[in-house]
């Protein structure tokens, strides 16, 4: 049983409990296009660069982030095609980027069709090259 310093059995280190445990749900029911491009992410996998996946950044969850390079992965379904989704994503990347974070958004049809097109526009943001 882990104890803090207070001697309280209860009182976990990080202060953002909840967001951890959305974290882990998020994580373990993800999309299988996020499945698929996170076995190309994960482990350093991309020319080293380390990325987590479901990152907590303000009130929102990144689908994939490179802390070092702040730079946020985003992968959207069908869900992402309204106006009201749209604006929904906007104001999300507007808080990201109050933060510091750099977005790239991908659709799932890209990366089930062209993952290594996808890659190469990750790689690009994370080198800050100018194609992406």
């Amino acid at each position: 049983m882990f104890r803090s310093i207070s001697g309280r059995s209860d009182f976990l280190r990080s202060a953002r409990v909840k967001q951890t445990e959305r974290a882990r749900a998020l994580r373990a029911d993800r999309p299988s296009a996020e499945a698929k491009l996170w076995s190309r992410l994960r482990n350093r996998r991309l020319n080293g660069f380390k990325f987590v996946r479901q990152e907590p950044i303000g009130p929102y969850f990144a689908d994939f982030c490179c802390r070092e390079e702040k730079l946020v992965v985003e992968v959207d379904g069908a869900t992402h095609s309204t106006d009201a989704e749209r604006a929904h994503d906007a104001r999300r990347d507007a808080v990201m980027n109050l933060q510091g974070y750099r977005i790239v958004r991908v659709n799932n049809v890209e990366v089930y069709e062209s993952l290594d097109d996808v890659l190469e526009t990750i790689l690009a943001a994370l080198e800050r090259r100018e194609t992406w």
